[in-house]
């Protein structure tokens, strides 16, 4: 049962991440003019900012019960978790309070964003953020593709430690 609550969580996250990457922002973009397209944009990615650190706390406690158990299938992919969720921290916990302080000045100076003098400075916190964006879509993809099978097999022997186990299972 926590097999498949923990890849149902994964598939959630990666699945929202990628849609709301790959296809909600640019069709935003897309028919939207720059300043609404952004502002549901930012509020998309807070609800998936959210999605993000709840599924990575999630993933990792029944990651570490598992490891604890002897189950080694999970050593790997509870790193993979943690690195998403430094993703999500930075990408928008970290940047985004910086990003929305250069849209608000710029909305006291009464210009758009891109007219600003605060245009590049913006530019440059939007190109880290998609990047650490995408490196979380990219660890998201690894994520599901390491997720283990419907029963994980690979399990610690009484009186042995997980790193002998998962020594013995690589042979």
């Amino acid at each position: 049962m926590e097999h498949r609550l923990f890849r149902i969580v994964s598939m959630v996250w990666v699945g929202s991440l990628l849609t709301l990457g790959l296809v909600a922002a640019p069709v935003l973009f897309s028919m939207l003019d720059r300043t609404s397209a952004g502002s549901v944009a930012a509020q998309l990615f807070r609800i998936e900012a959210i999605i993000g650190v709840v599924s990575a706390f999630v993933l990792i406690l029944i990651g570490n019960r598992f490891v604890k158990s002897g189950i080694v299938d999970y050593k790997r992919v509870r790193w993979i978790v943690a690195v998403m969720l430094v993703c999500v921290l930075v990408g928008y916990f970290a940047l985004q309070p910086f990003m929305n302080s250069l849209r608000m000045a710029a909305q006291e100076a009464g210009t758009d964003l891109a007219s600003s003098p605060y245009a590049k400075e913006f530019g440059i916190l939007h190109g880290i953020s998609s990047a650490i964006y995408l490196i979380e879509c990219l660890f998201g993809i690894a994520l599901v593709w390491r997720l283990p099978g419907a029963a994980p097999v690979k399990i610690v022997p009484k009186g042995k430690s997980a790193k002998v186990a998962a020594k013995r299972a690589r042979s």
